[in-house]
């Protein structure tokens, strides 16, 4: 429902796209489109809006999806067991496809399998279009553009601020991240398998912080993000250096806590969560119980409307780069920017309308995404389509805090 209002009426009833909404069941899926309905302020859905029946199970329905459209949003997670089947029958159908993964293991393993014949086919699979990982990694572009000479590297800040209410998570983001940190030593090998380019460090050396840091800027202690951002970023960058010789950015993510008893608390449910992350048990225990081992953040019920509704997000990024003119690979770097992604809640709001945007821009930016086909990361696909326009136009702002001269 968040998905249809993020993309707006006109676009969705009686105007310039057609679409369809699918699963395994008619009546939910018109419960979908009554909610979608009423939040547009709409008295019915509209007879324009099809339905159509799939299962990720049965490869022949999904065919059936795929060949009667241009572009596929895969909700459908944790993507590890069911992302697959959609991205297979896509490809084979002809059918772009953007998925909101933040599962390095899946977002690769596609790559590895399918980039080759999506090129073929002249589609596009994009993955983690939703919260992970848009702001961060066309976040990066941003600042990169705003600054007058070379960007080289970018620190991130993720802060989440939540209401009275507290702040609430599916659990299905939270069996994402207990089968991705078990899985490390495949992600490994499937990196090895790909056989990635060295990506060149331009500019002085970002120096890489400590996993638990206090930041005088925040006045806040910070870890280093745990989610999909870093690996995200950095194959675009990859992809920017090798296909459009662009200077390539470094990158680090970290994300604010709070003071000491968040650092407590935080400490205390890792070092439970990476015990039994190790063992089956341990994450059938985890994975039953979510809102017990994580203080009552993830629950398998999801977020209420007063939480979503309490709950933003603000994402800061400092850049250091050199300024028109000066050689990045001498002297230190002599210019700084300052820049903001912020939005409504992350999960349930932010990431429908980061996906649906995102789908736009593929539909209506064609002739700016790549010119190949291909399995790509956000902003490998969409760094000159008008992607953070239509953020910024629907309420995922993109702003310059400050450009100071060093």
């Amino acid at each position: 429902a968040r998905a249809a209002a993020a993309a707006g009426e006109g676009q969705l009833y009686g105007g310039r796209l057609r679409w369809a909404v699918a699963g395994r069941s008619r009546e939910k899926l018109r419960a979908v489109l009554e909610r979608a309905a009423e939040r547009l302020g709409k008295a019915a859905p509209g007879e324009e809006v099809g339905v159509l029946l799939c299962d990720v199970s049965d490869a022949g329905s999904l065919a059936t999806m795929a060949r009667q459209t241009r572009l596929v949003l895969n909700c459908v997670g944790p993507y590890r067991f069911f992302g697959e089947p959609v991205v297979e029958a896509c490809v084979e159908n002809g059918a772009s496809c953007i998925d909101i993964s933040g599962e390095p293991q899946f977002l690769e393993g596609m790559y590895l399998k399918y980039n080759e014949k999506a090129a073929e086919k002249g589609v596009y699979v994009v993955g983690s279009c939703g919260f992970d990982s848009i702001p961060a990694d066309m976040g990066v572009l941003y600042t990169r553009d705003k600054l007058k000479g070379t960007l080289t590297a970018v620190e991130s800040f993720l802060s989440v601020k939540s209401g009275p209410e507290g702040l609430g998570v599916h659990d299905g983001t939270w069996k994402s991240a207990v089968y991705g940190l078990a899985d490390e030593d495949n992600l490994k090998e499937l990196r090895r398998q790909i056989g990635y380019a060295p990506v060149p460090v331009v500019g002085a050396k970002l120096k890489k912080r400590g996993f638990l840091f206090y930041s005088p800027e925040f006045k806040e202690y910070c870890i280093t993000f745990m989610g999909s951002d870093g690996s995200v970023v950095k194959r675009t960058q990859r992809y920017l250096h090798t296909e459009l010789q662009q200077t390539p950015v470094q990158y680090g993510a970290y994300v604010t806590l709070g003071g000491l008893g968040s650092v407590i608390k935080l400490m205390f449910m890792g070092m439970l969560f990476l015990l039994l992350v190790k063992f089956n048990f341990g994450r059938k225990l985890l994975t039953k119980y979510p809102k017990f081992f994580s203080g009552g953040y993830f629950s398998k019920e999801g977020p209420t409307q007063k939480q979503m509704d309490g709950t933003s997000f603000t994402m800061t990024f400092f850049g250091e780069g050199y300024s028109e003119g000066q050689d990045p690979q001498k002297g230190k770097p002599n210019v700084k920017i300052c820049t903001e992604v912020k939005g409504p809640e992350p999960g349930y709001i932010a990431t429908p309308i980061a996906m649906v945007q995102a789908g736009l821009s593929l539909l209506e930016d064609a002739a700016s995404l790549p010119k190949r086909g291909g399995v790509y990361s956000p902003g490998a696909a969409f760094s000159k389509t008008k992607l953070i326009d239509r953020l910024n136009k629907r309420g995922v702002e993109f702003s310059v805090i400050s450009k100071p001269e060093v």
